[in-house]
């Protein structure tokens, strides 16, 4: 079978189905993963087969630029106004979010790339619309699959479904330009990523929209490829912290909340890992002693050994602790970091903290409880073995096929 994969071009947006791409390709199907931007090295670098469907133009980076300069993207509005889209731009644009620019840049491309590469089935995630509208344009079936820990289109507050299910003004425009067939797709199934005690399955169940099953799969975390240090590899002689704030906030909000953790921990009895990627530090000054800078580090490479992370709330991020049982501390930013954080809360594998008012002292505060009390390490714990009693990504691959070759 020949699986085309469909995702926005985001760390936290296509990461999580890295593992699925493995496993349906271990199980000898041909697999092509369509995104753009910095995710196709990404998707180079973790041994698959990318195609870029919005070829010699950034569309993230181009994303990030408006978002913080206050305004639209000078570059996108002039791509998209020569492609004769400017209502669905002035629309995506006025829906506060990325999903919708990422509809109408990643489109048509997907649909020719799944075209050239002779796509059995398309899998998308819930939030890339474009991965429903390709396998639409395709007549192929479809395999929907979250990618957060913070929400799921099985909740009963979800608010995005005229977005992500029905037609807007912006598909719309994009089934007129590419002749795209009314109505959905066939759905095979939909895909939840979350233990059950966070918002996930027990079992299964029928989406009472349509009929079409919910399966439960474990997440598996995937950050990136590296060298793995040796000392990463022991157990610290004192706690082990982890702080990041992913690679969106640093762009997007700064690094008050990260300067804040630094000074917290500063002095304290822990051996502070700091995985800034490539931010900019120098506003830190000299960091302290028992802060060892990492750069760019996947979290799986030093969380097996860690005792806390301090995080933004990013939706990997928050589930990789969960997968390794590491309780955490979320200072959450924005877009669905606050959701990611009141589940960690809710659970009781972890504390948050608004970071816009939050100083050193309330962060030492929350960081010695964490590390002190017993209760959020065993919460943690009792969701990573609730996690890995769920569906490997192998099984929904071989469940999917079943449903295709029917």
């Amino acid at each position: 079978m020949r699986i085309l994969f469909t995702a926005a071009p985001g760390y936290g947006l296509m990461l999580p189905i890295v593992p699925l791409v493995w496993a349906a390709r271990a199980a000898g199907h041909e697999v092509l993963v369509a995104t753009t931007s910095e995710m196709t090295e990404v998707g180079a670098r973790a041994g698959l087969p990318v195609v870029d469907v919005f070829p010699a133009h950034d569309v993230w980076e181009e994303l990030l630029r408006g978002a913080s300069s206050g305004g639209e993207s000078p570059e996108l509005a002039r791509i998209i106004a020569a492609d004769g889209m400017s209502a669905a731009y002035q629309k995506a644009s006025q829906a506060g979010g990325p999903f919708g620019l990422f509809t109408l840049t990643m489109t048509e491309g997907s649909i020719e790339a799944g075209r050239a590469f002779g796509a059995d089935l398309v899998v998308h995630t819930t939030d890339h619309t474009a991965g429903r509208l390709t396998a639409a344009a395709l007549g192929v079936p479809l395999l929907e699959v979250g990618n957060r820990i913070s929400w799921s289109a099985r909740d009963a507050d979800f608010r995005w479904g005229q977005d992500f299910y029905g037609d807007d003004e912006i598909t719309l425009a994009l089934r007129a330009k590419l002749g795209i067939p009314d109505g959905p797709p066939r759905l095979l199934a939909r895909i939840d990523l979350r233990a059950p005690s966070m918002g996930g399955l027990i079992g299964e169940e029928s989406d009472p929209r349509d009929g079409v099953p919910w399966w439960s799969m474990r997440f598996v975390p995937f950050n990136g490829g590296a060298v793995v240090p040796e000392w990463a590899l022991r157990q610290a002689e004192r706690p082990r912290v982890g702080v990041t704030l992913g690679t969106v906030v640093p762009v997007m909000a700064g690094i008050s909340s990260l300067s804040v953790a630094i000074e917290a921990l500063d002095g304290l009895d822990v051996e502070v890992v700091l995985a800034a990627g490539k931010t900019d530090l120098a506003d830190l000054g000299e960091l302290p002693a028992n802060v060892r800078s990492v750069g760019f580090l996947p979290l799986s490479t030093f969380l097996p050994t860690s005792s806390l992370l301090v995080h933004h709330g990013g939706s990997g991020t928050t589930a990789a602790p969960l997968h390794y049982g590491v309780p955490q501390l979320v200072l959450p930013s924005f877009a669905d970091n606050p959701m990611s954080a009141q589940r960690v809360v809710d659970r009781g594998v972890g504390l948050s903290h608004d970071p816009t008012t939050v100083d050193a002292a309330a962060v030492l505060a929350m960081v010695e409880r964490l590390l002190t009390e017993p209760a959020f390490r065993a919460a943690a714990r009792e969701v990573s073995a609730e996690m890995a009693t769920q569906p490997s990504p192998a099984s929904v691959v071989e469940r999917v096929t079943e449903l295709v070759s029917r």
